[in-house]
């Protein structure tokens, strides 16, 4: 490590940051609360605690999966994965026909995807949903023979999947990336990028409330200056953590980048999927399991993004 840490000193270093972090925006979020008169502001500042509740729970979570392992830390996806699309399947109305497609897709195909990471199989884990299920999932629905909306089932229940299940998956799948390069390793990569993505959201979200200005479109609690200041900072916050990744600084600047713009643009379309089919947002819940797609939603598109500039930095061995 470039700071002469090892991995177990830098992981103690960057979890008692995050424990500021969330101590921090907890306060920020009992302050503001206190403070707010109007029905919008007090609405936002729910997304920040919820965020911020999130927060510790990552904090939880990966100081137990840093004891554990790789296993541990596939299930809590696989976990995450089923509550995602259990949330996606719950707003796109299905039918009696499409029940083995669902338990298919449920019970199989979402631990299919995340064993093949486990055993390393990862050439297939990146066509296994988007190749093999997306020709294998309307035979599934056709077993019933019925033709009522066949093909937008199929196309609901199909991109379900490459949102909730494939997308998340490269997250973990950075884990089992090879190199060796300033001493550092794959599992702070996923830190890395994870970092990066619920930094992003949180300042967003965090300076939406603070700052206000004009709602997005599809997302009434964030506003244009919100996400603007939230990717500035998330961008110059990944470019500071450089010194824990493979990456040079300006690499890490554009690694950073890349996540945060991924993010932004997941952000906006799930807000515009979830308003098409007439779904109130959930952002300020306080159950985990539920608004778990406005939550995650940055996370589902900037992994597959990073995930493969990543691959590819690697195997073709560029220099920026």
């Amino acid at each position: 490590m470039r700071l002469g840490l090892s991995l177990y000193e830098t992981y103690l270093l960057v979890l008692a940051a995050l424990v500021l972090l969330a101590i921090i925006g907890t306060s920020y979020g009992q302050w503001a609360i206190r403070r707010a008169t109007s029905p919008e502001q007090i609405a936002r500042i729910r997304v920040v605690n919820s965020r911020v509740r999130m927060g510790w729970w990552l904090i939880l979570i990966f100081t137990i999966a840093f004891s554990l392992g790789h296993n541990f830390l596939l299930t809590v996806f696989a976990i995450i994965s089923f509550f995602l699309f259990r949330e996606f399947v719950a707003l796109t109305p299905t039918r009696p026909s499409d029940h083995w497609a669902l338990v298919v897709s449920f019970y199989l195909v979402i631990p299919a995807q995340y064993l093949l990471i486990g055993f390393g199989q990862y050439t297939f884990f990146t066509l296994f949903i988007p190749v093999y299920f997306f020709m294998l999932l309307p035979v599934l629905m056709m077993i019933r023979q019925d033709h009522s909306l066949f093909l937008e089932r199929v196309a609901k229940i199909q991109w379900g999947l490459m949102l909730s299940v494939y997308c998340l998956s490269h997250a973990p799948a950075l884990v089992n990336l090879s190199f060796d390069r300033y001493g550092s390793n794959a599992s702070f990569l996923l830190l890395f990028l994870l970092l990066v993505v619920f930094l992003g959201d949180l300042f967003a979200v965090m300076a939406s409330s603070y700052f206000g200005g004009k709602a997005l479109r599809d997302n009434p609690n964030k506003t244009i200056k919100g996400v603007a200041i939230g990717g500035a900072a998330a961008v110059l916050f990944g470019y500071a953590m450089f010194w824990m990744t493979p990456f040079r600084s300006e690499q890490a600047l554009l690694m950073a980048l890349a996540i945060t713009l991924s993010g932004i643009v997941g952000d906006v379309i799930i807000a515009a999927v979830k308003r098409s089919l007439g779904s109130r947002f959930l952002d300020g819940d306080q159950f985990i399991t539920r608004g778990t797609l406005e939550r995650l939603a940055p996370l589902m598109f900037a992994a597959p993004v990073f995930y493969h500039i990543t691959e590819s930095h690697w195997a073709l061995s560029w220099t920026l």
